[in-house]
């Protein structure tokens, strides 16, 4: 019985290799932009309601998120990672793309407190 429950403790002692926690950052960063951009487009959806104006800018908030998706995408390619190829490529890789979803977040927040005033 004993040698049965080693196995799982031994498993989650040693955890997941490094590679594959290297995304878990980036994943909850983005995340949390995907539940502030959903937010944003609700808030400018109610300000065009009060101001009787048609989309009041969610045409416009769609276009601006997927050139910053493309930006974003292209800023933390490979090309422009200085560990490319090495055994750290993976953690820069999700450093940038992290950091530059914690931003776009923030300043989707700030558009959504805009749209509310």
């Amino acid at each position: 019985m004993r040698r049965y429950l080693l196995i799982p403790i031994i498993l989650i002692a040693q955890g997941l290799p490094a590679a594959a926690q290297a995304d878990i950052p980036y994943r909850t960063a983005d995340a949390a932009m995907n539940v502030q951009y959903r937010a944003t487009v609700a808030a400018v959806k109610r300000r065009a309601a009060r101001a009787g104006r048609g989309d009041g800018g969610q045409a416009a908030l769609l276009a601006a998120q997927r050139a910053w998706l493309r930006y974003r995408d292209a800023e933390c390619a490979p090309a422009n990672n200085p560990f490319q190829g090495g055994s750290a490529e993976p953690m820069a890789a999700d450093q940038c793309l992290s950091a530059l979803t914690r931003q776009r977040t923030e300043r989707l927040r700030f558009a959504q407190e805009d749209a509310d005033r």
